[in-house]
């Protein structure tokens, strides 16, 4: 049996209103998205005259809160993966409660953390904290890898998951991370397929463009699937056959360029489903 389980991930889009994205993302046959409680800081990443949606924010808009429920309800979208949550020096992880609670309020799947704490030691304290927050509150947790960040492969995340405890916490592959880090289709086969939590789809080259910060490629400028180097049709068929599998494409120069956010999805889901997603 097929099992519809595309998602549109947040970069994929750079933050559209919640309620206009769930009518997009079902009408382009999609069944998820992945969800932050306000905007996309665009201007942080260096977009600061880029506008391409009014302001919005779910954590001090009640209604709008109301509104996103009753639209995933009509569609059958639901958030399949809260996002926002980040173990770092600067903060602890307790502050993430009242997140938690409205993302468990929208119905969240689950919820995904990184770390860029530099210490390995308060990163394993931090996330077994938000994992029994996000776990008290019925929902899945998941720790995502990637090259800049503390834990920075696949072999790590799967160390955290180990420390935090077994059924506590998934690993998230995203297809990027996971083969510039060094990963491979057969590390991902080898798996506990009740290990991996959640994925993420996108193309890129193999080896990393001269001169382009890692972090700045991977939120603004990935490639749609299929006009890459990384092997995702191997890739894909070595996952879960029912992974909930987000479309992380986001390609802002496009976007700027004045490519309808629309036909950007439809290309990318298109890609996917070419793939076998």
């Amino acid at each position: 049996m097929t099992v519809n389980r595309l998602g549109i991930e947040n970069l994929t889009h750079m933050g559209m209103p919640p309620v206009e994205l769930v009518k997009l993302v079902a009408a382009s046959g999609c069944t998820g998205i992945s969800g932050a409680l306000g905007p996309m800081p665009l201007a942080m990443f260096g977009y600061p005259d880029f506008h391409p949606y009014p302001d919005w924010s779910l954590e001090n808009d009640p209604a709008l809160r109301r509104e996103m429920k009753a639209a995933m309800a009509d569609t059958g979208v639901r958030i399949e993966l809260g996002e926002g949550f980040r173990v770092g020096a600067d903060r602890e992880v307790s502050g993430y409660a009242h997140g938690l609670d409205l993302m468990a309020e929208l119905g969240a799947v689950r919820i995904n953390a990184v770390s860029m704490e530099p210490s390995l030691e308060r990163t394993y304290d931090q996330l077994a904290l938000l994992a029994d927050m996000v776990v008290t509150r019925g929902m899945i947790f998941t720790i995502e890898f990637a090259p800049m960040n503390t834990i920075n492969n696949l072999a790590s995340a799967i160390a955290a998951i180990d420390h935090i405890g077994k059924g506590r916490a998934r690993v998230l592959i995203d297809a990027m991370h996971l083969f510039r880090s060094g990963g491979s289709v057969a590390d991902v086969a080898v798996l506990d397929p009740d290990v991996i939590g959640y994925a993420q789809l996108c193309d890129a080259p193999m080896v990393a463009p001269e001169g382009v910060p890692y972090f700045k490629e991977a939120t603004l400028a990935r490639m749609v699937p299929g006009t890459g180097e990384l092997p995702l049709a191997e890739w894909i068929a070595a996952l879960p056959a029912d992974l909930p599998i987000g479309i992380e494409v986001p390609m802002i120069e496009a976007l700027v360029g004045g490519l309808p956010v629309a036909d950007h999805i439809a290309n990318v889901v298109k890609a996917a489903r070419a793939l076998g997603a």
